[in-house]
Formats: structure tokens, C-alpha cells, sequence
């Protein structure tokens, strides 16, 4: 098999070379998309569990509070236990820091016993600047940057928001711990600077040799609000939050591997009718039909392993290029702060590269068993091959079936690995009942154009040749009904995530605290402001809301709870009615992710919140939709949450304002008074109900903008199928245009006769895949999506758009194969006829 590929296959590459090329570059793309997604999100995945051990240190147990804060006196109990090593006290917060230059970031103070946390913890140890300032691990005031924090925040000062004011802090050295802008701090000086004396978030545990987990935690009777987790919690944590976007990005980047298996077979299929005769001739000289479907198959193998290798090396550079510049983001925003290196892996590689060669054989199989199935005196004079068989299409009805009982099955582990598997069955089982639609529609058509020859013409060949025109538009039906779907989706998606919007932006100015739901507890408005606020000129009302985080489950990413002063019956996009809660129970609505991840119900009690907002009843009352928060949200109303926890700090402020007041003043004047409680407008972030929607639905339209170009790749991969089997076919049909020629027909007629049946296949194409890509749109909007992130949409079908695609599809199609025929159409079709006389 390696001379002939050396000797005759070769030859028809550098004759064909940019056949060849376009195919290689096909499965080169989709090689490189799917490998560097996989290196992009594999980098920082373990960038990010890196630094959650570095940061955590390597304690046998980790304690936290479901309440979120641990009495000091726990930590004196457990440094005393008989079998305790060590016990490190933590108290770890987010805030916002202020660089001399007036720069703000968000950063993640931990503050540490030094002289114990070296056993634990060492790499959170500080490292004094100077050798004679040894007692500035014990100063209040006093911070240690790492290295990501040393790169924003320049200098030897900076500030730190605590509640409306700015704490001035010294920097005094650095600390090896990795990750994202971290400072650590004595624990006593963090519990002075932000206001939690008594208070630790963490305590980590060295156990002593032989001590079971289990035992000591039984031992120790724990308060019901305390919580048990091991060291690789974090990372594990993270990874299972984001395993479902990582493995929907890696699906998606696998779509131009997909459309570039039919771009293999299109090269190849217009390959094998181009060399019809020349294989036929090897056949009569010994070549096996087996043979010849092995040298196929090989060809197809070689452009696989070529592509493959090319796109690893892609790949990776793509990979290196992204980090460099998204910091291991690749939108879904489970890496905050990580800045990961590329971590090479060559079993992925090896297995990404064997896909690539996988998928470039699938497409070489159907030519090559064209090739096996080669009648060899018939070919060899120049008669053409046979047509396809008829078959029953029984596998294909068998797909189509089990794509829909496999969409009704649940997820695994998270992922809607079923529900992928029936896209797959839906579209290669529609693609196999495929002439079945082609006979439906033409066996009606035909009595229509019996009595005009060319409309005939087309028709019947189409009618005639139903398998052959199934396999020439498969690769538009593929593409067309990918890109249906995916506009499908991303409509419902954008249109659902609008609605949304519009209820839950209800007044006219938002005012917040921080950019992130961490540094809430740290950076938070005052009673005393928000009253002050809401007194302003130009100010009717004004609504509140705390935000804080709820660490209901050790293995799982902590819960957002919303207290709101607003009614969250009459201000939640909610799912279903509200229900009134019995008397005595606390009325709560949960988010769609918490009915998913907690099994929370309507309807239901909800004895999860006892830990951390005390023993008391709560009721779900309604559930709703929440597009932001992944891992679940719970809201209460602000009375119920101030009656349970005493907590009065605020974050956001919606502002609605009185009739005929201008916004801009508003805003003027808000800054105008936090400057004056504080003494730094800056502390608050303002903007408009229409600023966030504008700046929200920019956010999604540019984390999609990725999908259409994928559409415009898969169309024009398609349409490319069409032309290379319409330059097959009519290849071998140059002695029917010849005798067509003699009987009359001009070559003007010819060209038509060829564009009418490229209309027509295209015509069936469109509609086939227009209602597949239907199919696979509902997948994704009713199976796919609420799997993978506990959300749920309405299904929207932008018919316009629809139509446009497939009109437009329909009309390429139709040039393409009058582009194909002019060949088939010259001075040579009528010579060859003279080859049979």
C-alpha cells in the first residue's frame, strides 16, 4: 500500500493540490479549536487548585461556618485537643484595594497566626523586606503581597475599603503564595482593620499520625453549623462548577472537526470520480476491491495525520496566545485572578490528534467503498459508475428514535452526555432517511413539470438518482442544521436573558458597593448613608439589597443569598406562582440551579438555610430565574434576614426617581454625598437600568460572537460539498451532456438543466436541514442548557433569519452546480460521445 500512496496518490495531490490543502486546513481547524480549548481551560484549572493548596496549605481537615464567620473560642478548643499537631486560625475576606496611583482591585485578604502557620501553610508565611523590621508579621496595618498583588498595586501604601472607609496599610514584604492578588496580615491586625474581632473564617487542622477524620469530628461535637472539608476541596470544587462549560466549549470547537469530516469526503468523492477509470484499470490489473477501499481509506488517513499535526502545533500556540492574553478566561469567569502557563500535555494531544485522523477516515469511508464497488468494464469504458442502491433506511428511522428517548434522559455527572448523543443521532439519522424526503417531495413535484423539459429534466434526476443526491447535499444538511440550531439557541438565549433584564432592572439608577459578591461582607453601604441617599433631591424611592455567601455543602461552591427590602413575589422573573408560606415559616424563593444542585421544590421546606440563618422553618415560595449565578441563589426579604441575623449592612441601592429628575443629577448628587460621609466618591459604583442592559447584552452578544463564525465555516463547508460532488457526478455524465447536445439542446440549456438540479437537491437540503437543526435546537434550549447550568428559556424561532439562511444556501447552491457544469458542458462532452461509436 505505501508505493501506490508514494507513487499514484501522491501524483494526484500535487495535480489537486489545493484540494487537498482546503481539506488538510478543515480538520487542521477543528484539531486546533478543540486542543486549545482543552489546553486553555486544563492551565488553569490547575493554576487554580495550585494556588487554592498554596493559599490553603496542606491541613488534614479545613473548618468553616455555614454562617460564614467561627467564634474565636472554637479555634482555643480544637488548639487543645490531645490529638491536634496544630491548628492555624484564618480569617480570609475579600475587599477592594486602592493603589497609590488610584487604581482599584479587587483582592483576597488572609489573615494568619504566623508562628503556627508555617507547619501548615508555609507558603503564606511572610518574608519581611527588611531584616530588621522581623515584627511586622505581628503589626497592625501592616500587609505582604504576593506576586500577582505586587503587579497591581505598586508601592509601599495602599488602602483597603472596610465597610465606607479606606484604611491605609503598610507593605512590608511578600509572600510565596500563588494565584490571584492575595495580602496577608496578622490574623489579630485583619480583625481589627475590617471590624471582626472574635471572628475567624477558617481553622486548619493538622491531625496527629493515626487519627481517623471521621472519629475526631465525632469526638469533638461540632456545632450543626460548622462544616468539615479536606484540603482539595477548592479545586475539586471549581472543577465540577465548570466541568459542564469546559465540556459544552470543547463540543462546540469539535463542530468545525465534524463539518471538516464532510469536507474529507467531498475532496475524496471528487477524488475517486476523477480517477474512476484510473482505479478501475488497477482493479483489471490485480488491485483487490478491498485494496482499493484500503488505499481510500489511507488517503484519507495521511490528509487526517497531516491536518492532525498541524493543528496540535496550532493548537498550542493558540493555547499560549489565549493565556497570555484572557488569563485562562475563556468567558465562563471560573478562574478569577488565576494567570496560568501553558501546561503541555501529550496524552491529549495524542488523543485530540487521533480524533482529527478518526474523523478524516469517517469522511474517506463512503469513497472509498464508491471505489471497492467500482464496476470495472463498465468504468473502464468510459460509462460511468453505478448508481447507489436503494436500501430502507431502517438504521436511520432506529437513530432518529433513540435521539429522542435519549434527550428525556438526565445528565451524568453533570454533563447532558445523552443529550449529545442524541444531537448525533438526529442528525446522522436524518441524514440517512434523507432520500426518503427526496422521493416524498419529487414523486409530487414531477406530475407539476411534466410537460416542461428542463424543469423535467432536473426533477427526474433527482427523483431518479435519490441516494446519489441524499450523499451530494449531506454536508449542507449537516451544516444547515447546525447553524439552525445554533441560531435557534443563541436567539432564545439573547431574547430570554432581554426579558429577564427588563425585570429584574426595574428602577431607574443601581448603586453597588464592590464588583464581586466575595467582597460584600467588607465593602458595604451604612444605614445611616443609604437613608441619607435616599432623602436626595430628585430621589422617590429607594429599594435595598444585602448579598452574601451561604457555604451550604463542603464539596459544593457556596450559595448567593439576596436579602431584599423589594417584594420578591412581585420583583423575580419567577417560574410558576408564588405560593403564601404557613404561618410560622420563613417564605424564601430559590433559583432553578438550587432545584437542580439542593433539590429545593415550591411547595416545599427548605431546612438547608438552619445552618447558617438559624433553627428556624423556611418555605419555598417560589423559584426563579437567575442567568448570573450558576451555583444557586436563595432570596429572603430583608425584614426576615434582619429578624434572623441582626445584620444591617447593604450593598446595592435601586434608585427610582422622582418625575422629571434627571439622571445625571442624581448621580451628582450621590457621589456628592458619599464623598462627604467617606471622603471618596469612588467608593460607589453608579449606573442607569439601561447602561447594565446595554453592557449585559454587549457581554453576551460578544461571548457568541464565536458561533457565527462557526455557522459561516460549517455553510461554507457545506456548499464546498456540493460543488465537489457536483464536479464528481458531472465528470461522469460528460457523454449524457453530449448526447443531450446532439439531440438539440443548447449548452445554455445544459447549464440550466445542471442549476435546476442544484436548486432541487439544494431545495431538500434546506428543508431537511432546517428541520433538523429545529430538532437540535430543542435540545439544546430544553435539554442542554438547563443540564449544564440549571437554567431554563423559552424557545424562540426567528423565521426571518430562518428563512434567510436557507434561501441563501438554496441560491449558493444553485451557482455552485451551474459553476460545476460548465466544464461538463464544453466541446469536450460532445467529443466523448464519439468514444462509444
Amino acid at each position: 500500500m505505501l508505493p501506490l500512496l508514494a507513487t499514484y496518490s501522491w501524483q494526484e495531490v500535487r495535480h489537486h493540490a489545493w484540494r487537498s490543502a482546503t481539506a488538510v486546513l478543515a480538520v487542521t481547524l477543528g484539531v486546533a479549536l478543540a486542543f486549545s480549548v482543552h489546553l486553555i481551560n486544563a492551565s488553569a484549572l490547575d493554576e487554580f487548585a495550585s494556588a487554592a493548596r498554596s493559599a490553603g496549605g496542606q491541613p488534614d481537615l479545613e473548618l468553616r461556618s455555614a454562617k460564614g464567620a467561627l467564634p474565636e473560642a472554637l479555634y482555643a478548643r480544637v488548639a487543645t485537643d490531645a490529638q491536634v499537631t496544630a491548628a492555624s486560625p484564618v480569617l480570609e475576606l475579600q475587599t477592594v484595594a486602592t493603589a497609590a496611583s488610584g487604581s482599584r482591585t479587587t483582592v483576597r485578604v488572609v489573615g494568619i497566626d504566623a508562628l503556627v502557620a508555617g507547619t501548615i501553610a508555609p507558603t503564606l508565611v511572610p518574608t519581611v523586606t527588611q531584616p530588621g523590621d522581623r515584627l511586622a508579621i505581628l503589626a497592625p496595618d501592616t500587609v505582604f503581597l504576593n506576586a500577582a498583588a505586587q503587579a497591581v498595586l505598586p508601592g509601599d501604601r495602599l488602602r483597603l475599603q472596610a465597610g465606607m472607609q479606606l484604611r491605609e496599610v503598610r507593605v512590608a514584604g511578600t509572600s510565596n503564595a500563588g494565584g490571584g492578588p492575595l495580602l496577608v496580615m496578622d490574623v489579630a491586625a485583619a480583625q481589627d482593620l475590617f471590624g471582626r474581632g472574635g471572628q475567624l473564617t477558617r481553622i486548619d487542622v493538622k491531625l496527629k499520625p493515626g487519627v481517623a477524620h471521621d472519629a475526631w469530628l465525632r469526638n469533638m461535637t461540632l456545632p450543626e453549623d460548622v462544616q468539615a472539608a479536606v484540603p482539595g476541596d477548592a479545586g475539586q470544587r471549581v472543577s465540577q462548577l465548570s466541568r459542564a462549560y469546559r465540556v459544552n466549549l470543547t463540543v462546540l470547537a469539535l463542530v468545525a472537526l465534524f463539518t471538516g469530516a464532510f469536507l474529507v469526503f467531498s475532496v475524496l468523492a471528487l477524488s475517486v470520480a476523477r480517477r474512476a477509470q484510473q482505479l478501475a484499470l488497477l482493479g483489471v490489473l490485480g488491485l483487490t476491491a478491498r485494496q482499493r477501499l484500503r488505499l481510500v481509506l489511507a488517503e484519507s488517513a495521511v490528509l487526517g495525520v497531516v491536518g492532525s499535526a498541524i493543528g496540535i502545533g496550532l493548537g498550542t500556540a493558540l493555547a499560549a496566545a489565549a493565556l497570555s492574553l484572557l488569563k485562562g478566561d475563556l468567558g465562563g469567569g471560573y478562574f478569577p485572578g488565576v494567570r496560568p502557563q501553558l501546561q503541555w500535555n501529550t496524552a491529549a494531544a495524542a488523543g485530540y490528534g487521533l480524533l482529527g485522523v478518526v474523523a478524516a477516515m469517517a469522511g474517506g469511508w463512503l469513497p472509498a467503498r464508491s471505489a471497492a464497488r467500482l464496476p470495472l468494464a463498465q468504468t473502464l469504458k468510459g460509462l460511468g459508475t453505478s448508481l447507489p442502491r436503494g436500501r430502507r433506511h431502517v438504521l436511520g428511522w432506529i437513530a432518529l428514535l433513540a435521539a429522542g428517548a435519549l434527550a428525556l434522559l438526565p445528565p451524568i455527572a453533570g454533563i447532558p452526555l445523552a443529550a449529545y448523543v442524541a444531537i448525533g443521532l438526529l442528525l446522522v439519522g436524518g441524514i440517512s432517511v434523507l432520500p426518503v424526503a427526496v422521493g416524498a417531495l419529487y414523486d409530487r413535484v414531477a406530475p407539476l413539470v411534466a410537460t416542461r423539459l428542463l424543469p423535467l429534466l432536473a426533477v427526474e434526476r433527482a427523483r431518479r438518482v435519490r441516494e446519489s443526491a441524499a450523499v451530494a447535499v449531506s454536508g449542507v444538511v449537516a451544516a444547515l442544521s447546525l447553524a439552525v440550531a445554533l441560531t435557534v439557541m443563541v436567539a432564545s438565549f439573547r431574547q430570554s436573558v432581554t426579558d429577564w433584564l427588563d425585570v429584574v432592572l426595574p428602577a431607574d439608577l443601581y448603586v453597588r458597593t464592590s464588583i464581586s459578591t466575595g467582597a460584600g461582607d467588607t465593602a458595604y453601604l451604612t444605614p445611616q448613608l443609604v437613608q441619607a441617599v435616599a432623602q436626595l433631591e430628585g430621589v422617590d424611592r429607594v429599594a435595598t439589597q444585602r448579598v452574601r455567601s451561604l457555604p451550604l455543602d463542603p464539596a459544593r461552591p457556596a450559595v448567593v443569598l439576596l436579602a431584599r427590602s423589594a417584594d420578591p413575589s412581585g420583583s423575580l422573573p419567577l417560574v410558576g406562582e408564588a405560593l403564601p408560606a404557613p404561618a410560622g415559616q420563613v417564605p424564601v424563593y430559590v433559583s432553578e440551579a438550587m432545584v437542580d444542585l439542593y433539590g429545593a421544590r415550591r411547595g416545599e421546606p427548605l431546612p438547608l438555610l438552619r445552618a447558617a440563618l438559624g433553627d428556624h422553618a423556611f418555605f419555598v415560595a417560589g423559584v426563579w430565574r437567575d442567568y448570573v449565578r450558576q451555583t444557586g441563589a436563595v432570596v429572603i426579604g430583608q425584614a426576615d434576614y434582619l429578624r434572623l441575623t441582626g445584620d444591617t449592612r447593604v450593598n446595592d441601592l435601586q434608585l427610582w426617581l422622582a418625575p422629571g429628575a434627571s439622571p445625571a443629577d442624581v448621580q451628582a448628587r450621590v457621589r456628592e454625598r458619599v464623598a462627604r460621609d467617606t471622603g471618596n466618591a469612588d467608593l460607589v459604583e453608579l449606573a442607569s437600568a439601561s447602561e447594565v442592559r446595554s453592557v449585559s447584552l454587549r457581554i453576551f452578544d460578544r461571548s457568541f460572537a464565536v458561533t457565527y463564525w462557526l455557522q459561516a465555516v460549517a455553510i461554507g463547508i457545506g456548499l464546498f460539498g456540493v460543488a465537489a460532488s457536483f464536479s464528481a457526478q458531472v465528470l461522469a455524465r460528460r457523454k449524457e451532456f453530449g448526447l443531450l447536445q446532439h439531440l438539440g439542446l443548447t449548452r445554455r440549456q445544459i447549464l440550466a438543466v445542471v442549476a435546476g438540479e442544484g436548486a432541487a437537491w439544494t431545495l431538500i437540503g434546506a428543508l431537511a436541514g432546517l428541520a433538523l437543526g429545529l430538532g437540535v435546537a430543542v435540545v439544546l434550549v430544553h435539554v442542554v442548557n438547563p443540564q449544564s447550568f440549571h437554567w431554563t428559556m423559552d424557545l424562540l424561532l426567528p423565521w426571518a433569519r430562518l428563512l434567510a439562511l436557507c434561501a441563501a444556501v438554496i441560491v449558493a447552491g444553485t451557482i455552485t452546480a451551474w459553476v460545476a457544469g460548465r466544464a461538463a458542458a464544453g466541446r469536450d462532452a460532445v467529443l466523448a460521445v464519439k468514444e462509444d461509436w
